[in-house]
């Protein structure tokens, strides 16, 4: 890449405007590069964490050197804000020149530069000058003068080189950062597309998916227990707990997924992918969100929090590596909705029914395998390759298709056989009447597995059916065959 024309500290640039410097972090791109490099190279080689320790502890120059050569940023996949990038564009197009000026080190800033094709120069840190605050408005006015250039950041950092510039321009800045630049300097542009408040964390939380953990409640009810107060206050903590514990993971799983997330249709939206959220925030709250989990989960039984302490394992097993193992991956989604009903069992002191633990089995492996489906059919559908390391193709959706309505109509052969056990006779005056019950499981699994195939299923399937018109009216029929037959 071109360097450009060489100014002297009294030339204003080409043309009647000034250059325009431009910060890389949190300006040009809505996230930090050197936190997206140590997360890539931790996520592929953990074992570097040490000799980055180390390069750290010699200085900041160090770490960003080691961290351009072992954690390389794909400068295609970074999330760019929309109307600042089409800003510098039309910048460019009037013929003003860009420099592209960070603390990243060089080779980072290169890639950027080098995928946007925007920039004249890139100045930069290397291994002994980290270019930020001071240091970077020294290096601007030794390079353009003072008032010889305008600068867009986004950061108190960058208080001391606006103070320096002709016009300041600000690109989703930090609390405060406005009020603090308007002090010291004329602002021309401010640009914000980032939402603020606690919109994007809770949205990174996945609170939505804290429905699924309504699992906990279904040995209470399947009991028949429904009037224990009592009860339903220890499950509604036990169910808080979960609802935290499988936050910390999602926002662990976003982490740790966040490249491919960026590549994913649907997935890019999130509020990681997108820039939305920080990435050194979203790691922030993993550790509390488990934290807060704990502590809520105190006054329960032991047994309960050693099934906690399970699911959080087996996600965290899933997360870092088993959902790239095709058929152990819906094995273990299918074990971790199981694990919510028997950590139900476990929150309220009751035994465990074979049939429950039979049933919800087979019943969660189809939704698990339709989940699958449901991925790999949009997939298709969008003509989009399926990344790389899912485990699974195109070509599987026929044998996913199979196993997971097979699973689906076992779980319906379980119920038949339970209708048939003394234990219901025992606990129903009309157990006829239950019979009723397998038309209606086997309509939702078939129905649901037909939405799967069209392409019509975007969500997860079990949250689907909580927001699902069709799967309220089947529960609504089965829940009143249930209440005339006790």
């Amino acid at each position: 890449m071109s360097s450009g024309r060489q100014h002297t500290p009294d030339s204003p640039g080409v043309g009647a405007l000034p250059p325009l410097c431009v910060d890389l972090d949190g300006t040009l791109v809505r996230t930090d590069t050197l936190v997206e490099s140590a997360l890539d190279m931790l996520t592929a080689a953990p074992w570097r964490l040490f000799p980055m320790l180390a390069r750290l502890r010699a200085g900041r120059a160090p770490l960003k050197a080691y961290l351009a050569a072992h954690g390389p940023i794909d400068p295609a996949a970074l999330p760019y804000p929309a109307r600042f990038l089409e800003y510098l564009k039309a910048q460019r197009a009037a013929g003003r020149r860009l420099v592209l000026v960070t603390a990243a080190p060089r080779a980072t800033a290169e890639r950027v530069a080098s995928h946007l094709g925007l920039f004249d120069e890139v100045l930069a840190s290397d291994d002994t000058r980290n270019l930020k605050g001071p240091a970077k408005r020294d290096r601007l006015v030794e390079r353009f003068g003072r008032g010889g250039f305008d600068y867009a950041g986004d950061a108190r950092a960058d208080v001391p080189v606006w103070a320096a510039c002709r016009e300041a321009v600000l690109v989703n800045p930090g609390p405060g950062v406005e009020a603090a630049t308007r002090r010291v300097a004329r602002v021309s542009q401010v640009f914000a597309d980032r939402p603020g408040g606690p919109g994007p964390y809770l949205k990174a939380m996945r609170l939505h998916h804290w429905l699924k953990n309504l699992l906990v409640f279904v040995p209470l009810i399947a009991a028949h227990r429904i009037g224990d107060l009592v009860a339903w206050g220890t499950l509604l903590t036990a169910w808080l707990a979960f609802g935290l514990t499988a936050s910390s993971v999602y926002l662990l799983n976003d982490l740790l997924d966040l490249r491919a997330d960026r590549a994913h249709p649907v997935k890019r939206n999130r509020p990681l992918a997108s820039g939305n959220l920080s990435v050194v925030h979203a790691a922030l709250m993993v550790p509390a969100l488990l934290g807060a989990a704990l502590l809520v989960a105190a006054p329960l039984p032991p047994r309960f929090l050693a099934l906690l302490g399970v699911y959080y394992l087996c996600t965290l097993a899933y997360s870092l590596r088993l959902k790239r193992v095709m058929v152990v991956d819906v094995l273990l989604l299918a074990w971790v909705y199981v694990l919510r009903v028997l950590a139900g069992t476990a929150a309220v002191k009751i035994s465990l029914s074979f049939w429950l633990f039979a049933f919800a089995m087979f019943i969660f492996l189809s939704l698990a395998m339709v989940k699958r489906h449901a991925e790999l059919c949009r997939f298709k559908l969008a003509g989009a390759p399926v990344p790389a390391g899912r485990g699974y193709r195109t070509d599987d959706l026929g044998v996913l298709s199979t196993l997971g309505t097979a699973a689906g109509y076992l779980a319906v052969l379980v119920l038949a056989l339970y209708l048939n056990s003394p234990d219901v006779r025992a606990l129903y005056h009309r157990p006829e009447w239950l019979w009723a019950l397998c038309p209606l499981v086997i309509y939702w699994v078939s129905r649901l597995w037909l939405l799967a195939g069209r392409g019509d299923l975007e969500d997860d399937p079990l949250l689907f059916t909580l927001t699902d018109r069709a799967s309220y009216l089947a529960g609504a029929i089965g829940a009143l065959v249930i209440l005339y037959a006790t």
